[in-house]
């Protein structure tokens, strides 16, 4: 999705992002890494801060208000993403509320809102991981803040293959959170 959203403003791209990061990894091996000046700084943090037991929603503010300052510091313009409130399954509500409480509180960035961000079409059944459809989703409401038109991929509806291959994944899914389920109360 960053990448569409550097397209849709002819901007190079430059991807600091690293996959199951924590916001404190974030501050830890990506901001170091900054070399701007950039013209547009894109950040999606706190998924993985808000699915683990550790949730702290202090430091996660303290962490994001951090980063924000470091990306305005190397960027002329900083778009923040709040995260899905529907997250994850099991859920791991409220915290994504609670981060993104903290993410509209943040001075001097714009945010794009992914509060509502779901479903089928957008997100994998795990409820974490967007689709597809879903990056072009949040390319679309990144550059809708930004004022530029929308990417032009036309994403097509699903049909019955894509129906099946999303019910064998949430199957799969399923599977594993029972396991998960069984395993934490038999203490393991």
């Amino acid at each position: 999705w960053a990448q569409w959203v550097a397209e849709a403003l002819a901007l190079p791209f430059t991807n600091l992002a690293a996959d199951g990061a924590l916001t404190a990894d974030v501050l830890r091996a990506q901001l170091p890494r900054l070399s701007g000046p950039y013209d547009l700084g894109l950040l999606y943090t706190g998924v993985n801060d808000a699915r683990g037991t550790a949730w702290d929603a202090a430091a996660y503010e303290r962490d994001v208000r951090v980063a924000t300052a470091a990306l305005r510091d190397a960027c002329t313009r900083v778009l923040v993403l709040t995260l899905p409130e529907d997250l994850g399954r099991p859920s791991c509500a409220p915290k994504p509320a609670q981060a993104n409480a903290a993410l509209r509180r943040l001075d001097g960035v714009e945010l794009a809102e992914l509060a509502d961000f779901g479903g089928p079409r957008l997100v994998l059944p795990d409820a974490v991981h967007p689709t597809s459809a879903g990056m072009v989703e949040i390319a679309r409401r990144a550059t809708a803040v930004l004022g530029v038109p929308a990417p032009d991929e036309a994403v097509p509806r699903p049909g019955a293959r894509y129906a099946g291959w999303w019910a064998r994944l949430w199957l799969a899914d399923a599977i594993r959170r029972a396991r998960e389920r069984r395993q934490y109360a038999a203490g393991r």
